[in-house]
């Protein structure tokens, strides 16, 4: 199961445990019921496409480095922009790295818990 967290500066960390690990249930357990994620620029994913494209990905067992830079709060949502680095293979099975700046924001669930609304990994662009 999920490890979530009442605590925004913890919840980058236990997503990208979850990540290296190819946890599909707790990666998506992470977001909220109507996330938005986007992996690829411009190419915004919700709902059962949103999952089948974790799917797909944790399935080349790509590992992830990810350190938060800065984290705001307002309320019920926050703001995390984040450095990332991720080691997997392509479409050809030869390793590729990917890395960029991410702008996530979370809201926090009537649990108590925070989970991703937007999910966009090169927002920094």
């Amino acid at each position: 199961m999920a490890q979530l967290t009442n605590d925004v500066e913890k919840h980058t960390a236990l997503y990208v445990e979850a990540f290296n690990a190819g946890n599909l249930d707790a990666v998506n357990a992470m977001y909220t019921e109507d996330a938005v994620a986007v992996w690829e620029p411009g190419v915004p994913l919700t709902g059962q496409a949103r999952i089948e494209a974790v799917r797909e990905f944790l399935a080349r067992g790509p590992k992830m480095t990810a350190v938060p830079r800065q984290s705001f709060v307002a309320g019920d949502t926050a703001l995390l922009i984040v450095d990332w680095t991720i080691d997997t293979t392509d479409a050809d099975g030869r390793p590729e790295r990917l890395s960029g700046v991410g702008a996530d924001v979370l809201r926090l669930g009537a649990d108590g818990n925070w989970r991703y609304a937007v999910d966009d990994p090169y927002g920094g662009q």
